[in-house]
């Protein structure tokens, strides 16, 4: 079977597989904002758009369940556009293949989108549903959570009227979560002298590829490698021992993923040309080594290219190639509080170099606000010492567990009663937007959970058709149980 659309639940494949057909990558969520407010409509469902985009549909209570407390699903209707090199894709243009393989649906050569197509597929079926029992529903959709979460800094208060939100925004079936880490945007940019090419010199393009790539903050822990980082450490000791110019150089191109490739011209003197080539091999085994559990697929490669006209100036170079290697990635610290826990970390996310501009873009994430501050003005202090233009920007907060959260207690029963165990609790060191939309609504009590994603933010994403169903299911036996409003 490859048709997603006879998977069980079919209500919710078949909403997905419509949303999959949508180009949705961030910040141009045009045609599923209009999809979805052709859906509430279809549906005799009030429906509204707010002045950022988010979009907000209300059903009423079905008949007995009306003293409920009120129901807030949350969901966002982008994607993060990532493909394999070798892929012919536009994001903006054309629809997502979606594949069976097994116990799992992915997509070909592609992201999935089920980062949160699936969250927003089941909160369509249950606002279609006519044999479902609830509350009063809400639904916010907002837009551009992967790349600023612009829909919920733009929320306003006094749209939302429910009790309890549900972010159906999570990656692990059977846990629920109730809290996440905080972020802010590092940036770094520097106009530098380029100068006339030396003479005497062949120049090469150096490719690191073949990561996997993934979310900066679900594995962040997984001991992946930044392609940003394996190539400025390789630039590093080439510049030491060979003596190379830098002509240009990038890697990365989003924010909240692990970049995967990346690549940089060198220009090597032409009596160190074959040696150059073997230092190059020699990277690509260590790595290889080194890397050998997490990227078995990495490639570090050279081709030999023309010369180019122009290179950074002696100076800059040297201190760009250190600031990036230097510059904090990865986990920082895990938590004292939640065994398991990533508290702290960073993501070089983006590094280019191109006609004398220098550019890189970090993502730093904590569950505690001070220490993401700190991490954040560590980053800083790095480009500062390059006289780079830093900039802090963007920043939302972490979202604060509570224990003693009613819908928590009532979630637990549930899933004990329906399963047979009790659900995991857990945070998670992403970016929800339940921190932010705690800000503006301080009284909600939030909890998020979803069906079992792998590797979302790069091709090898991935969702457990399984867990798909026991998470519907889990839904709809949660709604049966929302606690009477008092």
């Amino acid at each position: 079977m490859s048709d997603i659309r006879k998977l069980e639940p079919k209500q919710l494949w078949n909403y997905f597989h419509e949303i999959t057909q949508i180009p949705r990558p961030s910040k141009k969520e045009k045609k599923i904002v209009e999809y979805m407010v052709d859906f509430g409509n279809k549906h005799n469902l009030e429906t509204k758009v707010d002045k950022v985009g988010n979009v907000i549909i209300r059903k009423p209570a079905t008949k007995g369940m009306e003293n409920r407390k009120g129901v807030i699903f949350q969901t966002h209707l982008d994607m993060v556009p990532q493909k394999n090199s070798d892929k012919k894709h536009d994001f903006e243009k054309d629809p997502i293949e979606t594949l069976i393989e097994g116990e799992w649906v992915r997509a070909n050569g592609t992201t999935l989108g089920s980062d949160n197509g699936i969250g927003v597929a089941a909160t369509m079926a249950v606002l279609a549903a006519k044999d479902i029992s609830h509350g009063p529903i809400e639904a916010l959709f907002t837009i551009d959570e992967e790349t600023g979460m612009t829909g919920v800094f733009g929320l306003k208060k006094g749209l939302l009227n429910g009790d309890i939100l549900m972010n159906l925004d999570s990656e692990d079936e059977g846990e629920l979560y109730v809290g996440c880490a905080g972020g802010i945007d590092v940036s770094a940019v520097k106009i530098c002298a380029e100068e006339s090419a030396p003479r005497g010199m062949t120049a090469f393009k150096v490719f690191a590829k073949g990561l996997k790539g993934g979310h900066s903050g679900v594995d962040i822990a997984m001991g992946r490698a930044n392609s940003n980082k394996l190539m400025f450490r390789f630039l590093m000791q080439a510049e030491s021992d060979f003596g190379i110019r830098l002509s240009e150089a990038a890697g990365g191109d989003l924010r909240n993923a692990i970049p995967r490739e990346s690549y940089s011209i060198v220009l090597v003197p032409e009596i160190k040309a074959k040696e150059f080539e073997k230092f190059v091999k020699g990277y690509e085994k260590m790595y290889r080594a080194e890397f050998s559990d997490t990227e078995p697929d990495m490639s570090f490669t050279f081709e030999e290219v023309k010369v180019p006209a122009k290179v950074l100036n002696q100076g800059d170079q040297y201190r760009i190639i250190r600031a990036v290697f230097i510059c904090p990635n990865g986990v920082i610290r895990m938590s004292q509080a939640m065994k398991g826990l990533v508290e702290t970390s960073n993501n070089l996310a983006i590094v280019k170099i191109k006609e004398g501009k220098f550019e890189a873009y970090n993502l730093c994430r904590s569950s505690v606000d001070s220490a993401k501050e700190a991490n954040a003005w560590k980053i800083a202090a790095v480009f500062h010492l390059i006289n780079a233009e830093v900039k802090l920007e963007g920043g939302y907060p972490g979202w604060k567990p509570n224990m003693q959260s009613p819908i928590l207690n009532t979630m637990g029963i549930v899933y004990k009663d329906m399963f047979g165990k009790i659900p995991e609790i857990k945070a998670i060191h992403a970016g929800l937007e339940c921190g932010l939309i705690g800000g503006v609504y301080p009284n909600l009590d939030m909890i998020s959970f979803g069906p079992t994603i792998r590797f979302p933010h790069s091709p090898d994403e991935k969702v457990n058709i399984a867990s798909v169903g026991k998470f519907w299911d889990f839904l709809v036996g949660t709604l049966k149980h929302i606690p009477v409003k008092r």
